[in-house]
């Protein structure tokens, strides 16, 4: 390939990279594309992608509840200990196979936490690609509310009572930022959809977000899932004005 042509392709590229880079700058909303939608839902200022943890501090606790007890736990003639994948099922120590206790107490088998994707429904660049990329099942957010999405939890993970779930994920999520006091949701909505459940944190808007807040950090705990994202508010700015 000629120098002159290797020049011309890479300015070529370098021009494709620039325009598709940050839509919610460099272009009007009339402009996107549905890709452009898709970038400022999927990996935008508004939207991440979380790696959640498990918590095991459930098994842990019902493992140390079957040390001593009957069945060949520890201390009963010594069965269990020594043997492949932990301390054997009948003393109740370990997981054969690798597993961790199912809801119900059985074992499951290990699996990888899924992949979260979250989303700050309430800010208008993210309403705006909603439409761009056509979801209609979109969650509707009252205009008095922050409120953030989280897509991707098992549907295993969100089944029974709504009301109790609902109240239950309430009490372990919260906003934080440095130096002011936790910020807690005013409510919870689980809403089952075709493609998987969404979870809807609402916060209110009676506490204020400014730019001096810098980073704010959403922490949550979905049943076993716990995670913590932060989201940086000097980039959520749109048509230039600050968008939660």
């Amino acid at each position: 390939m000629s120098r002159t042509r290797f020049l011309s392709l890479l300015g070529i590229t370098a021009g494709l990279f620039a325009s598709g880079g940050q839509p919610w700058k460099d272009k009007p909303v009339t402009e996107w594309t549905e890709e452009d939608a898709r970038q400022v839902l999927t990996d935008s200022p508004w939207a991440k992608t979380a790696y959640p943890t498990m918590d095991n501090s459930n098994s842990d606790q019902r493992q140390r509840r079957g040390m001593g007890h009957g069945g060949g736990g520890i201390g009963i003639g010594g069965v269990g200990i020594g043997l492949p994948g932990g301390m054997g099922r009948r003393g109740g120590m370990g997981y054969p196979g690798g597993g961790y206790p199912g809801p119900s107490g059985g074992n499951t088998p290990q699996q990888a936490p899924p992949t979260l994707k979250l989303r700050w429904e309430s800010a208008e660049p993210v309403r705006e690609a909603e439409l761009k990329a056509r979801e209609t099942n979109a969650p509707t957010v009252d205009e008095a509310y922050y409120a953030i999405a989280v897509y991707g939890v098992p549907d295993r993970m969100l089944n029974g009572d709504s009301k109790a779930l609902a109240g239950q994920l309430k009490k372990e999520a919260v906003i934080k930022r440095e130096g002011k006091k936790d910020w807690k949701p005013v409510s919870v909505e689980v809403l089952q959809r075709e493609d998987g459940p969404v979870v809807l944190y609402l916060f209110s808007r009676t506490t204020e977000v400014t730019q001096q807040d810098k980073k704010i950090q959403f922490a949550a705990k979905i049943q076993r899932l716990q995670f913590t994202q932060p989201f940086y508010v000097e980039e959520m700015f749109y048509r230039g004005k600050m968008e939660l």
